[in-house]
């Protein structure tokens, strides 16, 4: 322990001493200029500065200096983080480790790509299309930084960490980064949009343009089932490919370009199962909700952190899931207990069905879609810090423990430039089974903000008298009103007043100028990805 002890003083110091590093030299006007558009100019300054080129780099010079430094950092926490989770610490704290690990790890890797397309280009301009991702990028790379340091308040207790100091560090950089990238001109826009129609995917039978005819015609039958010899399956008695689904996962091909479906076949599957950053363009493909189950049990109570309770993870890009439930049998008791995690970009959800009490759904980061899905739960039962639509989907309230309140959404957006949010579409809002009758006992609120600057948006959804008048809950006292950003477009139902809504700053009841900023193709350009479930491009 006197060790572990040891190195972080070490690490702390050496990490102090980059932070004051500064120029004798007084900073060039576009320097300065450009730094203003950071959270904090003065820290933006002062570390550019330690490198060459600063002074007299246009916007795009300054944003892969930048970068540049935040890998610098980036990496030494990294390399910090690795030695540390060898030592003997408590099984919580190495928990919470290993969970830093894996998301630095992340981080680099979406640091590294960013640099490389700001790279890219000979001009002093960014491609439309590439602007877009690396926000994408950065954006996740800065929300896996409040996750590693959330899995060490757990594991403390809630105690300052000796070397928060050196996390948040990291993420000053990388906001600068943010800052900076975003303010390098782009060019370009798409104009590839479409719009498949409700009744594209799930009336015409019709399976996404990567699947062979043959493929297609196994897949599905008239009746709507898929027939066992698909693809690859699994099946628990043996007669498929794999009898697990992690067995049909780590066959899969790393880093493919290519579609891997497996088929699970109907059974309640108890599995942990972590889709890794290298598993890319997997399907999960299953029977039906309540049919093809994956469940587990793991708990904040029982030892995990929050990151590691999730019964599915999934990291690796380009997934989808269908007609599979997903589910957290902890209880409301256990509290944060997670059914799916999911930091998958360009990742989908179709007919799928989502179980838990506290903290459900983990829309952790990236891009995603949700369409025709039901979400179940308690407290903040969709939370996160991705750029989500959910679509066509049913959200329903659960009975939690005695004296506690439901809340549906707690969206963790830290930071003013980060591309994410909780967009909820055409969907209905509303009491599961088990609350129906006693919904007055219980306060339900439509979300409360999570971090600073929490963006969560219901459009065009029916939303029943579960919900409060005033709709949405503090989170502390005053906290983040002003610069969270909530809203209500054109809903209806017995809860969806908005007369007697919250008085925050930050609350918006929104016109339609508002509210399309949140469709599919304006916020998370699923227009351009989004070949494989039926989606609806603007306005439902």
């Amino acid at each position: 322990m006197m060790a572990f002890l040891k190195l972080m003083l070490t690490f702390s110091l050496v990490c102090l001493m980059f932070v004051q590093i500064k120029s004798d030299g007084v900073p060039h006007n576009a320097l300065q200029s450009a730094c203003n558009v950071t959270l904090d100019p003065k820290f933006c300054v002062s570390t550019m500065t330690t490198l060459a080129g600063s002074w007299q780099g246009g916007s795009k010079d300054l944003g892969k200096i930048a970068l540049k430094l935040t890998i610098i950092e980036a990496r030494k926490v990294s390399h910090f983080l690795s030695r540390l989770s060898r030592m003997a610490v408590t099984p919580r704290q190495k928990g919470a480790l290993q969970d830093c690990v894996q998301l630095f790890d992340l981080t680099l890797s979406d640091l590294e790509k960013s640099l490389l397309n700001v790279s890219s280009s000979n001009s002093n301009f960014l491609a439309w299309r590439q602007a877009f991702d690396v926000e994408t990028w950065l954006s996740a790379a800065l929300t896996n930084q409040a996750t590693c340091l959330d899995g060490f308040q757990e594991a403390s207790g809630g105690r300052q960490i000796t070397f928060s100091s050196n996390l948040r560090n990291v993420s000053r950089l990388l906001s600068n980064s943010l800052a900076l990238v975003k303010n390098i001109s782009v060019v370009g826009k798409h104009h590839n949009r479409r719009l498949l129609s409700e009744g594209g995917l799930a009336n015409h039978k019709e399976f996404p343009s990567w699947l062979s005819t043959g493929d297609r015609r196994r897949l599905l039958q008239d009746d709507n089932t898929v027939l066992a010899d698909s693809v690859v399956t699994v099946v628990q008695d043996g007669t498929g490919n794999y009898t697990t689904i992690n067995d049909a996962i780590n066959a899969a091909p790393n880093n493919s370009l290519d579609r891997y479906v497996i088929y699970v076949t109907e059974g309640v599957y108890e599995e942990y199962i972590e889709i890794p950053s290298y598993k890319t363009n997997i399907m999960l493909l299953g029977d039906g909700i309540n049919d093809t189950v994956i469940t587990g049990n793991r708990s904040v109570v029982d030892g995990w952190t929050t990151f590691r309770s999730a019964t599915v993870a999934v990291v690796g890009a380009g997934f989808l899931a269908r007609d599979i439930t997903f589910e957290n049998t902890a209880g409301p008791e256990k509290h944060q207990a997670v059914a799916l995690r999911v930091g998958s970009d360009l990742s989908a959800f179709y007919r799928c069905s989502f179980l838990g009490y506290q903290d459900t759904l983990y829309v952790h980061s990236f891009r995603q879609f949700y369409r025709e899905c039901d979400i179940y739960g308690t407290v903040d039962f969709i939370f996160g810090n991705a750029a989500v639509v959910f679509q066509s989907c049913n959200l329903l309230a659960r009975r939690p423990m005695a004296n506690q309140q439901n809340i549906f959404t707690a969206q963790g957006r830290s930071d003013p430039n980060q591309n994410t949010g909780i967009s909820i579409q055409n969907c209905n809002v509303t009491a599961a089974a088990d609350l129906v009758e006693v919904k007055s006992s219980f306060p339900t609120y439509l979300g409360r903000p999570w971090r600073e600057y929490s963006r969560t948006v219901y459009i065009k959804s029916s939303i029943d008298d579960v919900v409060q008048p005033r709709g949405w809950l503090e989170w502390s006292e005053n906290q983040s009103l002003s610069t969270l950003y909530y809203g209500e477009y054109m809903n209806w139902g017995a809860g969806a007043g908005t007369a007697a809504r919250v008085q925050w700053p930050g609350y918006h009841v929104m016109n339609i100028s508002d509210a399309l900023n949140f469709t599919v193709t304006n916020f998370i350009s699923g227009d351009t990805w989004l070949d494989s479930v039926p989606f609806t491009a603007g306005l439902p």
